[in-house]
């Protein structure tokens, strides 16, 4: 089977362009008709969308991150080729590409084409499983109907229609099972759409390393190198029993994701955690008063991405890094969940002041856990109308205009942070 990209036409065999409309974007494989699992992820979420949002920036080598002492947490394409990578620190970034843009996170505008993403996904099929802001994986089965077109040219339309109406690009990884669809998406990066075929599936793995199979760190790849363990070829010669003898449940595992078997659901009901902000410092900061300024904006972004996911949530956590790279994490949890700032705020503010005791620190940070839908916050948060109230006004006023439409409180003051 194979058809155009670009207008869905199908195309004959040798084909090296689309005879409807000249299209060399044309999609070709024996199993394309039968297959039904997507990895759709967004390229380069952060950067593209700035990209889209300042066209000057469209050639530049773009860096969505912190200061010198933060991380990376986007880099455009552009910016990759000279080495730049997700979670790099950004002095190395910086030292690798000097000339590049950096750009500070805007994580309401991110969550706000994130949803409209999503929006779409869900147009495709109900089992929409999402991992994060820019990525799902889909199972597509038994959608032809509905459609009525394959899986395959749908998530083609999906994509033609993404980068159409949301000015963003993304790649699309289609297979027979969530571990094969999520190698397939990162191989034609960006504005791609690879297969990668059950029948295929052993002999694409067999010459990958070991680490190549997703939760296998590098302390594990050792293990398993050191039992002689190197390529993925050397545990699809050995019986899923001797692997499980060896390594138990973990062993089963390898055994199976070595030939290419995934036997897990895409599962709508997958559930989120956590939510959560942390800041590195350009310099460790000791003084309360300016790690205060800096968690009240931690705490507003927390609460803008509940808002924007329709969650609150029962437990603050407040996590610590020293300078010298020891975690200190305390905790407090309401009599009932929330998604408002201030109540955030005021539990995290509380644990802060017992912590600032003269200790310098190079990271602080806030989430929310034990989290519920929206509708099962803390009826206080509605009661206490004029609170509630004022900050939906400010998310909205910010959703319009911008991080820094509406500045309130301790934010006025705002150290340098990553």
């Amino acid at each position: 089977m194979s058809f155009c990209r670009d207008c869905l036409a199908d195309a004959r065999a040798g084909a090296l362009r689309c005879a409807a409309c000249g299209s060399p974007r044309l999609l070709r494989h024996n199993e394309l008709g039968t297959l039904a699992i997507a990895h759709i992820d967004c390229d380069a979420f952060y950067a593209t969308i700035e990209k889209r949002d300042d066209p000057s920036l469209a050639a530049e080598p773009v860096i969505v991150g912190g200061g010198r002492r933060g991380v990376v947490a986007t880099a455009c394409y552009v910016a990759r080729t000279f080495g730049v990578r997700s979670a790099m620190p950004m002095f190395e970034a910086l030292r690798l590409c000097p000339h590049a843009k950096v750009i500070r996170p805007n994580m309401e505008k991110y969550a706000t084409v994130g949803r409209e993403v999503r929006r779409m996904m869900l147009g495709l099929s109900p089992l929409v499983e999402p991992l994060s802001i820019d990525e799902a994986f889909l199972d597509l089965a038994g959608t032809e109907r509905l459609h009525r077109m394959t899986p395959a040219k749908a998530l083609a339309q999906f994509a033609r229609e993404v980068e159409t109406t949301l000015g963003i690009t993304v790649s699309i990884g289609l297979s027979g099972n969530k571990f094969l669809a999520k190698i397939a998406s990162d191989l034609d990066k960006p504005r791609g759409f690879a297969v990668l075929g059950i029948a295929e599936a052993p002999a694409f793995l067999a010459e990958k390393p070991v680490s190549f199979i997703f939760g296998v760190g590098k302390a594990s790849a050792a293990r398993y190198a050191r039992d002689g363990f190197l390529r993925i070829a050397d545990l699809q010669r050995t019986s899923e029993a001797e692997l499980a003898r060896r390594y138990g449940d973990e062993g089963r595992r390898l055994a199976r994701l070595a030939r290419g078997i995934d036997h897990r659901r895409v599962s709508a009901d997958r559930e989120t955690k956590s939510v959560s902000s942390e800041t590195t410092f350009e310099h460790d900061i000791a003084d309360f008063r300016a790690l205060e300024r800096i968690l009240w904006v931690q705490t507003e972004e927390v609460s803008a991405r509940l808002k924007a996911k329709a969650l609150a949530g029962a437990t603050v956590t407040l996590k610590l890094k020293t300078a010298d790279f020891a975690i200190r994490t305390r905790a407090r949890s309401f009599a009932a969940p929330t998604q408002l700032a201030g109540r955030i705020f005021a539990a995290a503010q509380d644990l802060l002041r017992r912590e600032a005791d003269g200790t310098k620190y190079r990271l602080l940070g806030v989430g929310l856990s034990a989290l519920v839908t929206a509708e099962q916050a803390d009826p206080a948060d509605l009661v206490d109308g004029r609170a509630a109230e004022a900050e939906h006004a400010v998310d909205r006023v910010r959703a319009r205009f911008g991080d820094n439409a509406v500045i309130r409180g301790l934010a006025f003051e705002r150290p340098e942070e990553s």
